[in-house]
C-alpha cells in the first residue's frame, strides 16, 4: 500500500457522504424523505464549508439551518486562512460567528441559530442539542457538515448522545492525494498536507472502542465505531513513518461533557 493510498484509505473512511448532492430529489432517493429537520455546520471545517451550507440552504433541504463552534484546536488556523482570503471581515470570537459572516458575504444567506461556546466535538453536539430544545424545533434527523477529517466522530458524538435522531453525514470535502504527496484539488482554505495528515491520523486513538479511546468502552464520548483492518493498516503505516502525525488532545479545550 503506497503513502497516497493510506492517506486516501484514511481520508475515505472519516469524511463519509451520505447522499450525492444537496438536492431533496437526492435525499428522497436515499433517505426516503427530502428534508432533514436540522442542519448544522461545524467550525472544525476549513473555509469551504461555508459554500456547502450555502448549497443546503440553496436547495432547501433542511427546515433549520445552524452554525456551531466557539473555539477549538482548529480555531487559529481558521481565523488566519479567513483573514487573508476576506481582508473584510471583521474580528470575532467565534467560529460560528466568522463562518456567518462569510456565508453574508460571498452568498448573502443568512441561518437560523449560531453557536458560538462550544470548544470540541462533545460539547459541539450538546450545545447543538440544548439550542435546539430551546428553540423548540423538531428534530428527528440532523445532517451534519463537518470538516472531512472530522465527520465520522461527529456523527458517533451525535449517536451516543441522542440515539433516536438520524444522522445524515456530508463531509464539507472529499480530496485525494496523488502518488507525489500532492492534492488531486484543493478547496477554499485547504489544510497543508502535514496539517491535513495529522488530523487524519489523530482520529483513529479517539475512535477506537477500547481503554484508551473514546467509544463505549474508553472515555465513552462516542457510539461505538467499526474500524476495517484496512484503514488500521493504513494508520499504523503512517504513523510508523513520522510518529508526530498522531495528534494528542489539547487539555485547553477539554470540556466535562462525557
Amino acid at each position: 500500500m503506497t503513502i497516497s493510498h493510506q492517506i486516501n484509505t484514511l481520508a475515505r473512511f472519516l469524511g463519509p457522504r451520505d447522499v450525492v448532492e444537496l438536492t431533496p430529489s437526492a435525499f428522497q432517493k436515499t433517505l426516503g424523505y427530502s428534508q432533514v429537520d436540522v442542519c448544522a455546520l461545524f467550525g472544525g471545517s476549513i473555509i469551504a464549508g461555508v459554500d456547502v451550507l450555502a448549497d443546503a440552504i440553496t436547495h432547501q433541504v433542511a427546515k433549520h439551518y445552524v452554525i456551531v463552534g466557539g473555539y477549538g484546536h482548529t480555531t487559529e488556523k481558521l481565523f488566519a486562512q479567513v483573514a487573508q482570503l476576506y481582508p473584510e471581515v471583521t474580528p470575532v470570537e467565534s467560529e460560528s460567528e466568522l463562518f456567518s459572516q462569510v456565508l453574508q458575504l460571498k452568498y448573502g444567506l443568512t441561518v437560523d441559530a449560531l453557536e458560538t461556546k462550544s470548544t470540541n466535538c462533545g460539547n459541539n453536539i450538546s450545545n447543538l442539542l440544548a439550542l435546539v430544545a430551546d428553540r423548540g424545533w423538531p428534530c428527528e434527523s440532523v445532517l451534519l457538515m463537518q470538516d472531512a477529517t472530522m465527520q465520522l466522530r461527529m456523527h458517533a458524538t451525535l449517536s451516543q448522545a441522542a440515539p433516536d435522531i438520524q444522522v445524515v453525514d456530508y463531509a464539507t470535502y472529499q480530496v485525494k492525494v496523488s502518488e507525489d504527496l500532492q492534492f488531486l484539488a484543493s478547496p477554499e482554505g485547504m489544510w497543508s498536507l502535514h496539517h491535513y495528515l495529522t488530523l487524519l491520523c489523530g482520529e483513529l486513538p479517539r475512535l477506537r472502542d477500547d481503554a484508551q479511546g473514546y467509544g463505549p468502552k474508553g472515555k465513552g464520548y462516542l457510539a461505538h465505531v467499526d474500524i476495517p483492518e484496512q484503514v488500521e493498516q493504513a494508520w499504523q503505516a503512517l504513523v510508523a513513518q513520522d510518529s508526530t502525525l498522531n495528534r494528542q488532545a489539547n487539555p485547553q479545550f477539554k470540556s466535562a461533557i462525557k
